[in-house]
């Protein structure tokens, strides 16, 4: 039997599309790490083929402890993903300490290591949207879940890392099995649901006069391709960096709402609400990935258009589960 693939996050968004993949590239021997509590979240484990499941401290237990099993690759994308979480201790043990953590072991054991950073990092975008490594040291992300991201990036960064691991900044990713996330889950998905009961799709208004409402702009991206991107570094290339994962195309809001009533054989209802205020201060306008170093390092399949991916996720998954 080949060395088993580990993946933190196992049962989570990403993480669970992870996992199919690797099923239908005829990986078995994975083992699952994630933390499922009393959540609905174990169900993204059904029809998925897998060896055993351990809990993020029952993992760490195994690796400090020196017991942890030879793996093919690490794919850490185990991490907490609010970005309204406030409590900025928690944040540090569970997005950065850990993380640092499963590295130094993978390094040490020669094990390949490829984890979640976020386009959070970039926090208002005024420095753009660069993965260059002169770029991360002078970023300012708006919220402490990029920030703790951010930590990583410049830990591996400044000590000489990143030529040896792989960090992928995930830009807006939508699609299967994020039901789970609640009030993370994209916008694709709460606006399904939303025109179901309502017939309606509501957007936050626009507080900067250099938009319009609903007029704000994301790099969206299908969950198909960022799990292809992942295992391109996890399995394929051995090149190291930190790398946006990110289409290369910002799309306003609207554009996403359009696609969703075309997906559902519907007429557009677009409604502008306000705008939390929790997240005016911390809301990114417009994020667009920067493409040029993920191609350079040899990843150059197209990504899913918009309405391409949206019309996927909404046949292919939302319209069967109901």
């Amino acid at each position: 039997m080949s060395l088993p693939i580990i993946v933190t996050g196992a049962a989570g968004f990403i993480g669970r599309n992870v996992v199919s993949e690797l099923n239908r590239r005829g990986h078995e021997n994975l083992l699952l790490v994630d933390y499922l509590g009393a959540s609905e979240k174990w169900k993204n484990l059904r029809g998925l083929s897998y060896e055993d499941v351990l809990s993020p401290k029952q993992f760490l237990e195994l690796v400090q402890s020196g017991k942890a099993p030879a793996a093919l690759a690490c794919i850490h994308l185990g991490a907490c993903s609010a970005t309204t979480e406030l409590d900025a201790d928690y944040l540090l043990e569970n997005n950065y300490r850990y993380t640092r953590i499963l590295c130094e072991w993978s390094l040490a054991k020669k094990i390949r290591f490829v984890y979640a950073s976020s386009a959070a990092t970039y926090g208002d975008g005024a420095l753009g949207y660069s993965d260059d490594d002169d770029v991360t040291e002078k970023l300012v992300p708006l919220n402490m879940y990029g920030y703790s991201k951010h930590m990583f990036d410049l830990w591996a960064l400044r000590h000489g890392l990143l030529d040896k691991i792989v960090g992928l900044k995930y830009f807006n990713v939508y699609g299967p099995y994020e039901d789970h996330k609640g009030d993370m889950r994209s916008l694709v998905q709460k606006a399904y649901h939303q025109v179901k009961m309502r017939g309606y799709i509501e957007l936050f208004k626009s507080y900067r006069p250099d938009f319009k409402d609903g007029e704000q702009k994301r790099d969206f991206v299908y969950v198909r391709d960022a799990v292809d991107v992942t295992l391109h570094f996890a399995l394929e290339s051995k090149k190291g960096g930190l790398f946006n994962c990110g289409a290369g195309q910002a799309r306003r809001w609207i554009d996403l709402a359009n696609a969703l009533f075309a997906a559902m054989d519907r007429k557009p209802d677009i409604r502008f609400i306000e705008m939390p205020e929790v997240l005016k201060g911390k809301y990114q306008y417009f994020t667009q990935a920067d493409a040029a170093k993920l191609q350079k390092a040899g990843y150059d399949k197209p990504f899913a258009s918009l309405e391409e991916g949206v019309r996927d996720y909404v046949k292919s998954y939302l319209e069967k589960i109901g």
